[in-house]
């Protein structure tokens, strides 16, 4: 309470007259202190100060000479002094961005939120001095501070950025932020000569990924400061905000990423991504290292290119054996199954896709199931079925009596990896029929479906795409038992007719 008290005296004092300019020191030197409490009280103190300053017009306007010359200089007092006061506020502007990396998040948090005090106040009365119609007054620089502040290179800062998304509504500061972030990005990545930054790159990721921009030009009504020529600066046009969203992520994207961001970035591409760049296909570079990868990357970034393909008319020849090269044995027992099957099912859901094609896939995941657990089991078969409905033409599978019986006799070419190299469509799917054997009777069940005509309706798979193996014996547990008949004769008592001699006998003794 006294430090307060002291720093609200202090704080009067140098409002109240000039001649106290000095004491100023008095409120900077706790910024640097120790103790939590007098951190916040001298963070709130400059946060009063300067903004008062700011609003009265007491600091320097323009470029910001050196001290020493500003002081030495031929000026009239009140510039001296405001050129003096403007560098005490660049040292507050420096002690509040390390204290954006203070160990208390309280600390944190007020730094940021009177750093961007500072922001909206520059912007109501800029710093920059105005030369002619049309020059933009935002404080580029100051926010730049404030980004850099929330993009440490060596810890987690996704409490404090998730503390500044409320900033990021107004359509000025997100655009300035993306630039922002787009230089930091080179300036970093390039001191690191390309080695992924974990931390780093994570927060640089926490920050944009939740951008919400804007979809027309009339959406964009909401600034922190709005100028009088406002209509003809680019900030407040979307193609601009494209442009800079764009190269944002382009240049976030080309640097290695840590593996487990590349497929935060890919689920999200689609929808928050996409949508808003000017040409979406420059992402093909990223997409192409993606796949590389492997396991649940390479099919999300397979998702990405099949964006591509279909709205944006690129040419990727390739796809379906990239696509075909991922079923694996792994596909039925890993944790992304349901997200595996639910892309799978998107790719191959058109009916101009050509026999050998979806012929192949289905041997193969035929093939693949018969070491699958049945839960997988129970989702692959109606999966099988609904490619049947939707290409009549691969049915000869099903209906060829002089097919092959087994693996032994079966043209079919596991490994080859050009789906239209391996004879596919020459085999037939004795795989099901092993599968209408299987141990558990609700797969034989299922698999036993192909032999009789298929309905035109497809299976809804939705709902099995998750389906567990501990679902499938709560399901088992829980059926109600049925009385089997054991007997044909209904017994009479405990050894049947010779319950009678027995009982004789014992009469008789």
């Amino acid at each position: 309470m006294a430090r307060a008290a002291a720093l609200a005296s202090c704080l009067e004092a140098v409002l109240g007259s000039r001649g106290n300019a000095n004491r100023v020191f008095e409120i900077l030197e706790p910024l640097a202190g120790r103790e939590e409490e007098e951190v916040l009280c001298a963070a709130r103190a400059c946060s009063r100060l300067f903004g008062a300053l700011l609003r009265r017009g007491e600091l320097l306007v323009g470029p910001l000479p050196a001290e020493e010359a500003s002081l030495a200089g031929t000026g009239s007092a009140e510039e001296k002094y405001k050129a003096w006061m403007r560098h005490r506020y660049r040292d507050c502007v420096g002690g509040l961005a390390e204290l954006m990396g203070h160990p208390a998040f309280r600390v944190k948090e007020l730094s940021l939120c009177t750093l961007m005090k500072f922001v909206e106040l520059e912007a109501r009365y800029p710093l920059i001095k105005v030369e002619w119609k049309g020059t933009l007054t935002f404080p580029r620089e100051l926010l730049k501070v404030v980004v850099d502040g929330l993009l440490p290179l060596t810890e987690d800062a996704s409490l404090l950025i998730s503390r500044f998304q409320e900033y990021m509504e107004y359509d000025d500061v997100r655009y300035f932020v993306m630039k922002a972030v787009t230089e930091s990005i080179g300036q970093v990545m390039q001191k690191t000569k390309e080695r992924p930054l974990p931390f780093y790159q994570q927060n640089v990721f926490s920050l944009i990924s939740p951008i919400n921009m804007p979809n027309k030009e009339c959406d964009m009504v909401k600034f922190m400061v709005k100028q009088d020529n406002w209509e003809e600066l680019k900030v407040s046009k979307l193609q601009a905000h494209k442009q800079a969203f764009q190269k944002m992520w382009l240049t976030f994207l080309k640097h290695k990423l840590p593996t487990g961001l590349y497929k935060k970035v890919l689920v999200i591409l689609h929808d928050s991504i996409l949508p808003y760049m000017n040409e979406p296909t420059l992402m093909i570079d990223f997409l192409t290292v993606a796949y590389g990868i492997g396991g649940a990357i390479s099919l999300l970034a397979l998702n990405g290119l099949f964006i591509l393909i279909h709205q944006h008319n690129l040419e990727y020849p390739a796809f379906y054996k990239k696509l075909y090269s991922l079923l694996d044995p792994s596909i039925y027992h890993v944790k992304y199954r349901a997200r595996f099957f639910h892309l799978l099912d998107l790719f191959l859901s058109s009916s101009h896709l050509p026999a050998y094609l979806v012929a192949a896939f289905i041997k193969r995941l035929s093939r693949l199931a018969l070491t699958a657990p049945p839960e997988a089991l129970l989702m692959v078969i109606p999966f099988i079925c609904n490619l049947f409905r939707r290409h009549p033409a691969c049915k000869v599978l099903v209906h060829r009596p002089s097919g092959p019986e087994d693996m032994s006799e079966d043209p079919y070419i596991m490994e080859e990896e050009e789906p239209s190299e391996s004879r596919a469509l020459e085999s037939s799917l004795w795989e099901m029929q092993s599968l209408q054997n299987h141990y558990h009777p609700e797969v034989a069940k299922a698999a036993a479906v192909l032999n009789q005509s298929l309905s035109e309706m497809e299976d809804d798979i939705s709902g099995l795409l998750e389906l567990s193996a501990y679902e499938l014996f709560d399901k088992e547990v829980k059926k109600k038992a049925v009385d089997v008949p054991l007997e044909f004769e209904q017994v009479r008592g405990l050894f049947g007719k010779k319950n009678d001699i027995f009982a004789e006998h014992f009469a008789l003794d």
